[in-house]
């Protein structure tokens, strides 16, 4: 079943709310809605058991934290194999920099990841001595991220 087909208006500014500020106590989030409190909560119990919600996360600034370069690597396989796809994820959720791998289609590359880093000595030490010596990457493509224009969550 489509989790979304059940969401109405209410549902989704409570989505809207949490996604904005986790933070938001439910009385906040009930006077927003115009609901009383017990409905509110029963309504935020019902999204994470649905799996909607998915976990309620602090937001970090990279650059406040020394991680100014943002790179998008493209990473071709040598085999299409559950096997080898299945061994690349493993290893690459081990690396802290990291923040974001995708399976993609529609594309010769494989693999999609976003990757942050300190500086290019960094992804330099990051490419060369940890991504290239995954079994079975044969080919690499970086694009250099200028500036993020946004960023938010499904909703």
């Amino acid at each position: 079943m489509d989790n979304a087909l059940f969401l109405d208006a209410t549902d989704r500014k409570i989505l809207r709310l949490l996604t904005s500020n986790a933070r938001l106590a439910v009385a906040d989030i009930s006077e927003i809605i115009n609901l009383s409190a017990t409905p509110t909560i029963r309504r935020i119990k019902r999204l994470e058991q649905a799996g909607i919600i998915t976990g309620y996360h602090a937001s970090t600034n990279a650059n406040a934290l020394g991680y100014s370069l943002s790179v998008y690597v493209a990473v071709s396989m040598d085999k299409h194999t559950p096997e080898r796809f299945l061994e690349f994820e493993q290893q690459i959720a081990g690396f802290d920099e990291v923040v974001s791998c995708s399976l993609v289609t529609g594309r010769s590359e494989d693999f999609l990841l976003k990757v942050l880093v300190k500086d290019m000595r960094h992804y330099e030490e990051f490419l060369l001595h940890k991504l290239s010596k995954i079994d079975g990457v044969s080919q690499l493509h970086s694009s250099f991220e200028l500036r993020e224009v946004f960023h938010r969550s499904a909703i």
